[in-house]
């Protein structure tokens, strides 16, 4: 698997766009979860990126945050954050930029955008929640947390990020273009 420049430099770019993401609105928090924008980047890189760009990018999201930078939510970072209630919704991130970028690459139509969006969206939705809950229950031994409560939590910032996932599938097919036009250019460059 051999990474060109631009490949490295639209992984770091979004790597980068999930810290911002995370951590421009964390302050508002429902529950155990952060309000942020990282569904919409996540998003966004798989369907701009593809499969493999935008799980990569994820990755390596995932990794500088895991090594201690303060790049998740609430400007957190570190391996103790693998035990923490949120840690779901980061994991999903690299499932969620992986299937959102298969789905464009089978067939890259305004509708599959769309689609593919709201898919990533439920993927992290789901993961995520599930994680917050069994983490609640069985890492914090709280018997306060039911499955119901969890959910519920996700209730507030779930009009948003239905809305941004929309908007990234809107956004996408232009900009998409415009990258792939780009990258198209810069191959045949760098072939001559």
């Amino acid at each position: 698997m051999k990474l060109r420049a631009i490949d490295i430099t639209l992984s770091g770019m979004f790597a980068a766009l999930m810290a911002i993401g995370a951590n421009i609105t964390s302050f508002i928090v429902i529950g155990g979860v952060p309000i942020t924008l990282t569904t919409f980047f996540c998003i966004l890189a798989g369907l701009l990126l593809g499969s493999r760009l935008g799980s990569i990018a994820m990755i390596v999201y995932a990794l500088i945050g895991l090594a201690g930078a303060p790049v998740f939510s609430k400007f957190s970072g570190g391996l103790s954050v693998i035990v923490s209630p949120t840690f779901g919704f980061i994991l999903s991130y690299i499932i969620v930029a992986y299937v959102v970028g298969k789905i464009v690459e089978w067939k890259p139509s305004k509708r599959n955008f769309i689609l593919a969006a709201l898919i990533g969206f439920v993927i992290n939705y789901v993961f995520g929640t599930n994680w917050m809950y069994f983490s609640y229950k069985y890492l914090a031994a709280s018997d306060a947390i039911s499955y119901s409560v969890a959910w519920s939590w996700m209730i507030l910032p779930l009009p948003k990020d239905i809305i941004l996932s929309i908007l990234a599938g809107v956004l996408a097919p232009r900009l998409y273009k415009n990258i792939n036009r780009n990258m198209i250019v810069l191959k045949d460059k760098s072939i001559a």
